[in-house]
């Protein structure tokens, strides 16, 4: 066993990074912020069944087994194999199984969707270039035809080379806007033993963001900046470049990890440590904070409790706070009685505080987690987050590429409902599709001020769109590789 970054363990059985036929992960993926939990029985079952539905239905289209579950009938029947394990919590039909235009009917109107938590993989994705050993899957050669479909749409790039250097970030935008909804990202990067140590250091998301918004000519990428408090002046120095040189889009705090020298965290209502850093956000003007909660990093796990939010959301009412991963202690941790440690106690905390209108709740993880594993978790969670801030305070975060294309995740949240039994039982608001807009979207937009309207005009004539429709009419080849940790 080794140590990899802030507490993460490499052990035995581990790997980063795997492929399957389902269009669904079914093994729980980390994004290095904590350890990889085995599969479990359920969702050795769900796999099972959607590997032997698949068996059955994809002949009768003319189809391989690889090939169906790569579509949206593929999808359909992972989302009624987890109805038959965990209860009906997804709306989904037989026909869409069965009928490739039925899975395409019930789709409906498009969202509009502001992922603000994207991680950037680097090449270590596929060092070896096995995918192109893998029938129907997308080779480094096949990424680097992104480029060319670049040129092809903004003279701007004519004079572009492109070279291996470039494969990680195309892929990356193949994932994300290539092969799921979304429309807007924040790209994000767990902390190293220094903010310029980070796994993705600061000038390097800058880089990818202003490349992404540079091939495509449009604003589709944002990224966060680092904050390390505990570093004290020098940090505030830093704060203050990454806001002036690097424009960066909002600050990422981790609480529970502390860079090399310190033996433990540091919590947001420290007067002393972490409100200079709020000063110091504040007079750069960049008053959007988003904060690592819950999925416990660092020596000391109470450190990654969302507790301090309160005081310091009190304190600065002018900064927006996003509690990221809805500080979820564990994917093992939600109870029967739909207690789910830490973020049931963090809502009944704000309950107590209806002033406060600056807390934000994000996704990442959280939700990929507990929809397959335990939806009925994932339930309560939604409604006890909306019942406690409010639907217009809770944000769309996916963590991909860790868990590989965003798209999934965009389908369970679009099929997910909070079953009547639970509304009734403990007064939680269905999720409607005026509800899951201002999640997928909405929210975020407002925070980080993009016009809504003038975005979805926008997009359909910007190049990434062309880029993506050209794509699309060589034939979609969704990888179904997730690039996070998994247990073997």
């Amino acid at each position: 066993m080794k140590q990899h970054r802030n507490g993460f363990h490499i052990e035995r059985g581990m790997r980063q990074g795997y492929e399957t036929e389902s269009p669904i992960p079914t093994k729980l993926v980390s994004n290095e912020e904590f350890q990889p939990q085995p599969q479990t029985p359920a969702q050795r079952e769900v796999e099972q069944r959607i590997l032997a539905r698949a068996d059955a239905l994809a002949p009768h289209l003319g189809l391989s087994r690889r090939e169906f579950l790569r579509t949206g009938s593929g999808m359909a029947t992972a989302f009624l194999a987890m109805n038959t394990v965990f209860g009906k919590y997804f709306n989904v039909s037989e026909a869409e199984a069965v009928e490739i235009e039925a899975a395409r009917a019930a789709t409906g109107d498009p969202y509009f969707i502001f992922d603000v938590q994207l991680h950037y993989v680097g090449d270590r994705f596929d060092p070896q270039n096995e995918e192109a050993q893998r029938k129907g899957s997308v080779t480094k050669g096949g990424l680097m035809g992104l480029r060319k479909r670049a040129q092809n749409f903004n003279p701007a790039l004519k004079s572009d080379s492109g070279t291996l250097q470039d494969l990680s970030w195309q892929n990356f935008i193949k994932e994300v806007f290539f092969d799921s909804e979304t429309a807007i990202g924040l790209i994000s990067t767990p902390p190293g033993p220094y903010p310029h140590e980070a796994v993705v250091p600061p000038k390097e998301m800058m880089l990818i963001r202003d490349e992404i918004n540079r091939v495509t000519q449009s604003r589709r990428m944002l990224s966060h900046g680092l904050v390390t408090p505990q570093l004290g002046k020098s940090d505030l120095d830093f704060m203050a470049m990454q806001a002036q040189e690097l424009k960066i889009d909002a600050w990422k705090a981790y609480t529970g990890s502390c860079p090399k020298g310190f033996e433990h965290g540091w919590f947001l209502d420290d007067e002393k440590i972490a409100y200079p850093a709020l000063e110091q956000a504040r007079k750069l003007g960049v008053k959007r904070f988003c904060v690592h909660k819950g999925l416990p990093l660092g020596t000391v796990a109470d450190y990654n409790h969302p507790r301090d939010l309160i005081k310091a959301a009190k304190d600065f009412p002018d900064i927006d706070f996003m509690v990221y991963h809805s500080g979820l202690l564990n994917v093992n941790a939600p109870k029967p009685n739909g207690e789910v440690p830490w973020t049931t106690e963090f809502c009944e905390m704000k309950k107590k505080e209806p002033g406060i209108k600056n807390i934000y709740m994000e996704l990442g993880s959280t939700f990929a987690q507990l929809v397959s594993t335990n939806p009925s978790a994932c339930a309560h969670l939604l409604g006890q987050i909306i019942n406690a801030f409010g639907d217009d305070h809770l944000l769309w975060g996916t963590d991909s590429i860790w868990y590989g294309t965003p798209q999934w995740q965009i389908e369970a949240m679009r099929r997910f409902q909070i079953p009547d039994e639970l509304i009734e039982k403990h007064g939680y608001a269905p999720l409607t599709r005026a509800v899951k807009e201002k999640i997928f979207g909405l929210n975020s937009a407002k925070i980080f001020n993009v016009d809504v309207a003038a975005k979805r005009n926008e997009m359909p004539k910007d190049f990434l769109s062309k880029m993506k429709m050209a794509y699309l009419e060589e034939g979609a080849r969704p990888s179904h590789r997730w690039y996070g940790w998994v247990t073997t």
